[in-house]
């Protein structure tokens, strides 16, 4: 491994920590990126590098929300499972939050375990990622038209329901199958169309990425049988450590901006960098044709 490899490396864990938690598709960028700064690392190695670099942006969550998330603790516990003893140390509504998380990974934890190799020969390509792309960025465009002028029946993640979190859970299955479409994007399109608020949806897709990319991640690090050197593990790290400090910037200035703004913006990027992805697309085929 050179510096340079390393500096690569550098620049992908800059486009996960941005693109992570953008609705704008974190495969459908890899892939653009791919094609103009490649790593020197085995092509079963670079597969794995792009679930496993995740975890970097994961952790941004976890580290920026823990009081959120953590559901075990007498202080600022206003909802304690018990009012003595070990019970009164459990925090009832966090347990709750994450058992609607839970809800929200079956349909995409199911599919991942049984069809997630098959899955990616099938749409892994720059004609679905770019579709995808044009897609949900129309989507996003008409669904914030939509509900414009309509107060949102949901604003806090705390009330979502079993439901909601489950159709959430449905929406992110698009994404599981269809790579290009976006987690987020795909989440928060659903969670909007479903009366739930931007912020609200937004904060609900950060949390419900936590054992999605923990268990994609698990899920690709058991079934890869190649070959790891030192190298490849540290420049593994670097990435991972960028995508974190890139995602706490991100995921801080996006939910300032949801507070003021809507997704419309995202939608037209999408749709942009999707035809700009087929046109570079077609040009490779033609120039090896």
């Amino acid at each position: 491994m050179t510096i340079v490899d390393y500096i690569i490396s550098v620049i992908y864990g800059i486009v996960e920590g941005i693109t992570e938690w953008l609705p704008i598709s974190s495969t459908g960028h890899m892939i653009l990126l791919e094609s103009f700064l490649k790593l020197n690392v085995s092509e079963e190695f670079f597969d794995l590098y792009l679930v496993v670099i995740q975890l970097g942006a994961i952790m941004a969550v976890v580290v920026l929300y823990w009081k959120e998330l953590w559901p075990f603790g007498k202080k600022d516990n206003p909802h304690p499972w018990k009012t003595e003893g070990i019970g009164s140390l459990v925090k009832a509504d966090k347990f709750v939050m994450w058992f609607k998380i839970l809800v929200a990974c079956l349909p995409a934890a199911a599919v991942g375990i049984l069809f997630d190799d098959y899955l990616d020969e099938l749409f892994y390509n720059y004609v679905c990622v770019s579709i995808m792309l044009i897609i949900f960025g129309v989507a996003f465009i008409v669904v914030e038209r939509w509900v414009k002028d309509k107060e949102p029946a949901v604003t806090s993640v705390d009330d979502i329901t079993y439901p909601q979190a489950f159709l959430i859970g449905a929406f992110q299955l698009i994404a599981a199958v269809f790579p290009g479409t976006s987690r987020s994007g795909s989440t928060i399109v659903g969670s909007l169309a479903i009366g739930i608020s931007r912020e609200a949806a937004a904060k609900f897709t950060f949390f419900l990425a936590i054992p999605v990319m923990f268990g994609a991640s698990i899920l690709k690090i058991l079934k890869y049988d190649g070959e790891v050197n030192g190298g490849e593990i540290a420049m593994l790290i670097v990435g991972m450590i960028v995508a974190f400090v890139v995602s706490w910037f991100v995921i801080k200035k996006l939910m300032s901006y949801i507070r003021k703004h809507d997704f419309t913006v995202f939608g037209w990027y999408r749709i942009v960098i999707g035809v700009l992805f087929l046109i570079l697309g077609i040009a490779s085929l033609v120039q090896m044709s």
